[in-house]
């Protein structure tokens, strides 16, 4: 019988964004995450990537995605695909949580939520996620993860 590899000891979960997100390593070329998103939690900043195809499947509640302009209702059991280059952010307006599964492809993403995120065990994570110097930690280095954020102009 062959022996199961560390995969086990690697899955991660880890507060991003006011997200509860849990990373999944995969051999294919691809970055696996089941999210969480409390009521009422904004997602992040409008962006787009260039090279990754970003796709989610909602399992529980609904979420609202923002695509080019364009809003969409995803409710479970529905999905969307995101496509390189789509300016896109979602939000949960409603008053239940939202569960989610997200892939990215390629492979590679997945360090943005290791290199962000706040521990699920640390007291406050949710609360440090969102705080200012983080955000500004993300606007920082988007660039490094193939994010590239819309900043509203005022």
């Amino acid at each position: 019988m062959r022996q199961k590899s560390h995969e086990m000891n690697t899955i991660t979960t880890k507060w991003v964004l006011g997200h509860k997100v849990t990373a999944y390593p995969m051999s294919g070329n691809y970055d696996l995450m089941l999210g969480e998103t409390p009521p009422q939690v904004p997602g992040p900043p409008p962006h787009y990537h260039n090279s990754y195809t970003e796709s989610f499947l909602i399992v529980e509640g609904q979420m609202e995605f923002m695509m080019n302009g364009e809003t969409k209702l995803v409710k479970a059991g529905e999905s969307v695909d995101i496509p390189p280059k789509t300016l896109h952010t979602f939000t949960n307006k409603h008053d239940a949580t939202c569960r989610w599964v997200n892939i990215h492809s390629p492979k590679g993403f997945g360090e943005f939520f290791s290199q962000i995120g706040i521990e699920a065990e640390e007291s406050n994570a949710q609360e440090k996620s969102v705080a200012p110097e983080l955000i500004q930690k993300v606007i920082a280095s988007a660039g490094d993860h193939d994010m590239v954020i819309e900043l509203q102009h005022t």
